[in-house]
């Protein structure tokens, strides 16, 4: 059997059809397959790679890291000069409430901790969540999840949990005493990039004070600068409670994590002990690898850039066949007629050298979501490329 044949018999499949392309290397905005034909990562391997892949700097934490140790004991117990640099690193950069933080292996686990620590905090067990909506794949967060195409296959799932239009008022007249929490995105993501009022969201802030329920906000795909700011959160004058990160967390290493106040998190460690633990949360290589990433995306001025190259792209995603363009900060999704052509689309930007993909709840639309570091010009590239693409289908 060749590569191909061997991926789709041994490797789990997540879908029918599956990308398939055998990549080899990555660097920058470009990923590289078998035969050495580039392409640029139109998606960030889903705002994983927001610096670029492969930075010399990340590579360099990482391969000293992994001289030093890897795995040592079960997460929390040995003091590892990683997760506490990055942590340290992390909270820096957030508001004063936000400084004790949890590392998980990925974004969904961050999830499942951060609605445990909810049910911890407030004895409670309701939950208010969003239609279209993503938050992972765990049992938990599939209960989150705002389709119900995607949980019904697996029900029973959590009790207590409902789900409301994103901005809707019904969703804040939801929240009352027995609320335990509620777990948003400042921006939605897999609905195609729906950013809020920044009313609605405070609206929000004020009825958990009340109620004293937790407000989470999942960054997992909006942290980072994807939206122009390091975190969205920033730009609605509103601060959660609990933070949720992943995917860009670990500068390409699996890492993800939920971030509170210490008085908060410290719930976790009694009635029971261990009341949240992990193995290989916190890996000493991830975190070693997402410090110097972070680092990479402070000292630059990809952040500050983000603005203009918001408006690159509305000034060229132009074409009669797409409908709307929803675009926040370097995050866009374009609008087409049906799923048929949504797809037809990319495949054909894939052909033309350009990786994107659709949205779970928007799939009429094409994602383009390129890492921050991408220049003015290469973007301008990427917007050809979807026109292009558009134009011979």
């Amino acid at each position: 059997m060749n590569t191909r044949q061997i991926f789709l018999q041994h490797i789990a499949q997540t879908s029918p059809a599956p990308i398939g392309l055998e990549m080899v290397k990555a660097s920058g905005i470009n990923i590289f397959d078998v035969d050495d034909k580039k392409y640029i990562d139109g998606i960030s391997g889903f705002s994983v790679a927001n610096i670029g892949h492969s930075h010399p700097k990340v590579v360099e934490a990482v391969q000293q890291q992994a001289a030093k140790y890897m795995h040592l004991i079960v997460y929390g117990e040995f003091i590892e000069q990683p997760q506490v640099s990055y942590a340290k690193l992390l909270t820096e950069h957030l508001p004063s409430t936000l400084n004790c933080v949890y590392f998980t292996n990925s974004g969904a686990e961050a999830v499942e901790g951060a609605m445990k620590l909810a049910k911890r905090v407030t004895n409670r067990s309701k939950i208010i969540c969003f239609n279209k909506s993503y938050h992972g794949s765990t049992q938990g967060a599939l209960s989150l999840m705002g389709d119900e195409y995607w949980r019904n296959s697996f029900r029973p799932l959590l009790p207590d949990i409902y789900h409301f239009d994103y901005g809707s008022q019904q969703a804040i007249d939801a929240i009352d005493s027995t609320t335990a929490c509620i777990i948003l995105e400042p921006v939605q993501a897999e609905a195609g990039v729906v950013k809020p009022t920044k009313e609605w969201l405070q609206a929000i802030r004020e009825k958990c004070n009340k109620h004293c329920a937790l407000m989470i906000f999942d960054e997992i795909q909006t942290g980072f600068g994807r939206t122009g700011s390091l975190w969205a959160f920033e730009q609605f004058n509103v601060v959660p409670d609990v933070l949720l990160l992943g995917k860009a967390l670990g500068g390409g290493m699996p890492l993800g994590a939920f971030i509170a106040d210490k008085k908060l998190m410290d719930t976790l460690t009694y009635n029971p002990v261990l009341g949240h633990i992990t193995t290989f949360g916190g890996h000493p290589v991830s975190c070693a690898g997402g410090k110097a990433a972070l680092e990479v995306l402070l000292e630059s001025n990809w952040i500050d850039e983000v603005k203009s190259k918001e408006k690159i792209l509305i000034e060229l995603l132009y074409h009669p066949q797409i409908k709307n363009v929803n675009i926040v900060g370097l995050w866009a999704a374009i609008e087409l007629q049906d799923f048929e052509t949504t797809q037809q689309v990319a495949h054909q930007c894939v052909s033309n050298g350009l990786i994107t993909d659709w949205f779970l709840f928007a799939q009429n639309c094409i994602r383009i979501a390129p890492p921050l570091c991408t220049t003015e010009d290469e973007l301008k590239v990427i917007c050809d490329i979807v026109l292009k693409s558009l134009s011979s289908i």
